[in-house]
């Protein structure tokens, strides 16, 4: 009798511990799957900057993200952006803008506005343009709508609009320009302006390398574009802005870094000629318009020799970085976008240059221009 209710406890003591590793499973699984849920919901919007879906739920990140903006320290910024629109938009675009403009027509079209709006649609896949789309918008603002009400349910536009105005601002616009025989006379003049990263009437060669994989020093990724030329090629600065670098990278070699005055641009040139790298007068802090002259196109370097030649191929390598918080510029968190479209677009608008100084060879833009955007 003994022994059989022993074995009675024993099933009864079996029971209770199976129960017991049931409940704390049941637990275990709560915590988790609670867990998981809160991890999720503290990184979407990280994630949504890296991989950007035209999804509504992601499209409400994005505009909290950029809403929730303060003015404080710890204020949140756009961390990842792609510039994609095509040249045959870029194009598009900016005959809308210029030629309301010259045309003083009742309604003037701001680029930037367009493209954004269009980027929003088609969540920024440009592939998927369509002249219709275009023409829609243009005859709803003709019939007197306005962006702002075109795009108030657009959940991305302010995103997208922030994105390629820190690429665009400062290519249309208006500027004073020196008018060829004219004994040094200006006209005003509303359009393209900014210039092409290589002189007027020197030919070139490139291709959307944007992203193609390097190897020297360590296994990385081509954030530029590569122009490639005759040693000796004048280089033009896209922007007005100050230099910002100027000197012997490693990387580059002979190299100038730009920044625009609204601080958002960064412009990089690289691979300068061994010996004669530099325009006269180039240094740090300088201050230099659109259309000026800062370099010549070489091979140097993948060295941490200075002056020497160990790029394969003379070419100008030409980059633009967006930054939209300073801790981007030197950080991990930096952002390259591909310019290979905009340097076809800036085809348009090639600066003349003549020699200045026979002795060192040295050239100079041809026609001065004045840019308001330049301080006095």
């Amino acid at each position: 009798m003994l022994i059989k209710n022993i074995k009675l406890s024993k099933k009864k003591i079996l029971f209770i511990v199976i129960c017991l590793l049931a409940i704390t499973a049941l637990s275990t699984l709560a915590v988790i799957l609670k867990y998981n849920f809160n991890f999720e919901a503290n990184n979407v919007v990280d994630e949504s900057f890296l991989n950007i879906e035209n999804t509504e739920t992601q499209n409400t990140v994005l505009n909290e993200e950029i809403n929730n903006s303060s003015k404080d320290e710890d204020k949140s910024y756009i961390k990842w952006f792609e510039f994609n629109v095509s040249y045959n938009v870029l194009l598009k675009t900016l005959n809308l803008d210029v030629s309301s403009h010259n045309n003083n027509e009742n309604v003037k079209y701001n680029w930037i506005e367009l493209i954004s709006y269009l980027a929003c649609k088609y969540g920024n896949d440009f592939t998927k343009f369509k002249q219709a789309d275009l023409d829609k918008l243009i005859a709803r603002l003709k019939s007197g709508e306005t962006i702002a009400t075109i795009t108030k349910d657009m959940k991305n536009y302010a995103y997208y609009y922030e994105g390629y105005e820190a690429v665009l601002s400062q290519f249309i616009g208006e500027y004073n320009i020196q008018k060829p025989n004219s004994n040094n006379a200006y006209e005003k003049v509303y359009g393209l302006k900014a210039f092409h990263p290589l002189a007027q009437n020197y030919s070139y060669s490139h291709y959307d390398d944007f992203g193609n994989s390097r190897s020297y020093g360590y296994k990385r990724l081509h954030f530029g574009n590569d122009l490639m030329g005759s040693i000796g090629t004048p280089v033009i600065a896209v922007e007005s802005g100050y230099i910002e670098a100027v000197g012997w990278n490693q990387y580059g070699g002979w190299r100038i870094g730009i920044r625009s005055f609204d601080k958002k641009r960064y412009y990089y040139y690289a691979h300068l000629r061994k010996g004669h790298p530099y325009a006269e007068d180039i240094y740090e802090g300088k201050i230099v318009q659109a259309g000026d002259v800062i370099g010549y196109l070489g091979m140097t370097g993948y060295s941490t020799k200075e002056d020497v030649n160990n790029i394969n191929v003379p070419h100008l390598h030409f980059g633009i970085q967006l930054i939209f918080n300073e801790v981007q510029k030197d950080g991990s968190n930096q952002v390259w976008v591909d310019v290979y479209n905009i340097v076809d677009l800036l085809r348009k608008n090639r600066s003349s240059v003549i020699v200045n100084n026979t002795q060192t060879k040295d050239y100079i833009r041809k026609y001065e221009i004045m840019d308001p955007i330049v301080p006095e």
